[in-house]
């Protein structure tokens, strides 16, 4: 552990002009307050915030960053509180050791819950500073070379796990490989013990066997560039046993047949030296196709920037080489730390302009999952090219799809896109997007997003605006069919109700707007009596045996409430479960369910009409649509398909009209609910087959 003085004397060495007083008090009150805490490994515990400060110290990080490393711990850890640390250290060092801080008092949310709240309070701290995020991921690496202390190895797994989704994939973005590497092969220990102790025990017999064979292919590396003129440093190293195991992974392949597990780098003086050390290697060993790679004309998006390559040494040994100047060795190492552009306001928007697609993605997401889902999306890398007609360029993973890139040009493209061209030919919004195509947006004002379009979308931010849309859509949707029952209920009042009156009955029911009252009543939430009361108190008292109508009103249900009696579902409208349902009553008959917007409903005036509602445990019915498909070869295929993929039994299939270019089915569909019968519609209205899709 560092010593107080030597924390000082790194920080003076680099940085004279900082506050010699302010750091030694930073350091003693970490010292105070964690008192006689201890860590797993039985070191005290203000060892660890020391240790990550000597970790921001290495990166050159001024004053205020080792004072919140000194501090991050002591808010969430002791009886410190942010204001005591304000006072005594500023407004700056309070709020960057806020934004480290994680909500770990949240103790009635589940694990993942936790997780994204945590995770959300992060990244909104870190896209105001981003020194948050360097002490942040400093604090993770140094719990990580500590976790092996742990015992729980449940507790292990998990902080690996986090770790390698989460904490890792953020030191690729932002470029700092020397972290992202370690916390990989740390995380990959714990997570795949089995897995890493065959692979290391494989690099030691290699080692074994073949000697000092990655000193020898660096001498020749460095004797060839040496002839050329080029002073250059030239470093080989194994790759870490999780790059191997990956490899493996992806490629389906066993140890052996990796064969590219040495990496060797060059460093020169300038960008020119790294074309022209590129053109010697070339000439001097024969280079695999397709493994080359240049980051220097078109940085990565964290920007790193260095050439790539792979050769056969000797014609035996595949070796993978990447050269780039000294300068940008440093700036890829330790990416947005190494220079800290942002302290100037200077950061090139395309290093930190993913910053701003999560904090998009934290406004749009709806729950924990659908956070944590999104936010590993947007992290992790593997990129390709893709260009406005008017050249604009933006960074994609790669299965990205024109929505995808429609979103990442701007949220209100995306929502309105109808169609795109890729290098100027019509392709559908699914089809995958290819390294340098030119991307062309097609849009609509009518148009909205699709819920079809998760299928294929594959960006966080894409995902999370689509979602949010047809949550919106369906909220409006359902609002609308809560606001004709509320009508329903009114009428039935002993008195006329007003906006005051709708006032009172919303805050009784502890809802917040007229719309969310519409909503619960839309989704059944609330019955019928519920809000008859809750707009004129007592009401209900003044009918005979109000449980009973309670219980009127519920008792016949699709499933199984009243034993015995016969019911069967209209073919007219075809109820499934999600519909809000009616029943008609007619002596001497069952039982007709209809949906309550059916329009047959009016010839039903001889009847007893029955509020009706799903049981439970309905598992599902028919589900009637009409398909508009294009007349030509392989649409009915597609549309059959597009069942298939989303579960749903064709019960019967009739074709009603035929008449070019169209023909016109009726569709029967074993579905489980109205979402689930929604979600097919949507994806047939987003077919290139279908012309239109429509629920009967």
């Amino acid at each position: 552990m560092l010593r107080q003085y030597e924390l000082v004397e790194r920080v003076l060495a680099y940085a004279p002009q900082a506050d010699e007083a302010m750091l030694n008090r930073a350091y003693v009150y970490t010292v105070q307050k964690h008192g006689t805490q201890k860590r797993a490994s039985g070191d005290p515990y203000f060892s660890h915030p020391v240790e990550v400060a000597g970790l921001m110290t290495e990166l050159k990080l001024d004053q205020e960053t080792i004072m919140t490393a000194l501090l991050h711990d002591t808010v969430e850890d002791t009886l410190a509180t942010v204001e005591e640390i304000e006072r005594l250290f500023g407004p700056d060092v309070a709020r960057l050791v806020d934004g480290v801080t994680k909500l770990s008092k949240i103790e009635t949310m589940t694990e993942s819950e936790r997780a994204a709240e945590n995770l959300r309070k992060f990244l909104l701290a870190m896209s105001e500073d981003l020194r948050v995020l360097l002490v942040k991921l400093a604090d993770r690496l140094h719990n990580m070379r500590t976790l092996h202390f742990i015992k729980s190895e449940d507790k292990r797994r998990r902080i690996a796990r986090e770790t390698m989704e989460i904490y890792a994939p953020l030191a690729q973005r932002v470029g700092m490989y020397e972290y992202m590497r370690e916390m990989q092969l740390l995380a990959f220990e714990q997570l795949e013990p089995e897995a890493y102790a065959t692979i290391e025990g494989r690099l030691t017999a290699i080692r074994a066997e073949g000697g000092g064979e990655v000193d020898d292919i660096a001498l020749s590396i460095s004797q060839a560039l040496a002839q050329a003129g080029l002073r250059v440093e030239v470093e080989g190293r194994e790759k870490h046993p999780y790059s191997i195991w990956k490899k493996m992974a992806e490629r389906h392949v066993s140890f052996e047949q990796i064969t590219d597990i040495m990496a060797f780098r060059v460093l020169v003086d300038d960008i020119d030296e790294c074309y022209k050390a590129l053109g010697v290697l070339h000439q001097t060993w024969q280079m695999i196709p397709g493994r080359f790679k240049d980051y220097i004309s078109t940085p990565k998006m964290n920007g790193y920037k260095s050439l790539h390559t792979s050769l056969i040494y000797n014609n035996a040994r595949r070796v993978e080489v990447q050269i780039k100047t000294r300068e940008m060795h440093h700036r890829n190492e330790y990416g947005l730390a190494a220079h800290w552009a942002y302290k100037q306001g200077g950061t090139p928007d395309g290093e930190v302009g993913w910053l701003r697609d999560l904090v998009e993605i934290l406004d749009a997401s709806h729950d924990a999952e659908e956070l944590l889902e999104n936010t590993k999306m947007a992290i992790y890398q593997d990129r390709i090219f893709a260009f406005t007609p008017k050249g604009a360029l933006f960074q994609m993973p790669k299965g990205a799809t024109p929505i995808d890139f429609a979103f990442a040009v701007h949220t209100n493209l995306g929502a309105q896109a109808v169609g795109a061209k890729i290098n100027g030919r019509h392709v559908p919004l699914r089809t995958p997007l290819g390294n340098g195509d030119v991307v062309e947006i097609i849009k609509s004002r009518n148009s909205e997003p699709q819920l079809s379009w998760l299928g294929f979308a594959v960006t966080g931010k894409a995902r999370a605006a689509i979602r949010r849309a047809v949550r919106q859509k369906e909220r409006a949707e359902v609002a609308l069919i809560g606001r004709k029952l509320y009508d329903e209920i009114i009428e039935r009042l002993p008195t006329q109700v007003g906006k005051k009156a709708l006032a009172e009955a919303i805050k009784r029911l502890k809802l917040t707007s007229e719309e969310d009252l519409m909503v619960a009543i839309g989704t059944a939430k609330l019955d019928d009596l519920q809000v008859m009361e809750a707009l004129v108190p007592g009401c209900t008292a003044t009918m005979p045996n109000p449980e009973e109508w309670r219980r009127q009103q519920r008792a016949i249900a699709v499933q199984g409430l009243t034993p015995g009696m016969a019911f069967k579902l209209a073919e007219c409208c075809h109820p499934v479960p999600g519909d809000r349902i009616v029943g008609l009553r007619r002596p001497g008959q069952g039982v007709e369910v209809h949906a309550i917007d059916c329009e047959t409903l009016a010839d039903g005036i001889d009847a007893d009409w029955i509020d009706l509602s799903w049981d439970k445990r309905t598992d599902g019915a028919v589900g009637r649509i009409r398909a508009e498909l294009y007349n030509r070869p392989g649409t009915l295929a597609e549309m059959a398909g597009i069942f298939a993929n989303n579960h749903a039994n064709v019960v019967n299939l009739e074709m009603t009209q035929r008449e070019n270019p169209f023909h016109t089915y009726l569709v029967d569909l074993e579905v489980r609910d109205l979402a689930h019968l929604t979600r097919i519609v949507s994806a047939l209205r987003a077919s290139d087959a279908v012309a239109q899709a429509d629920r009967i």
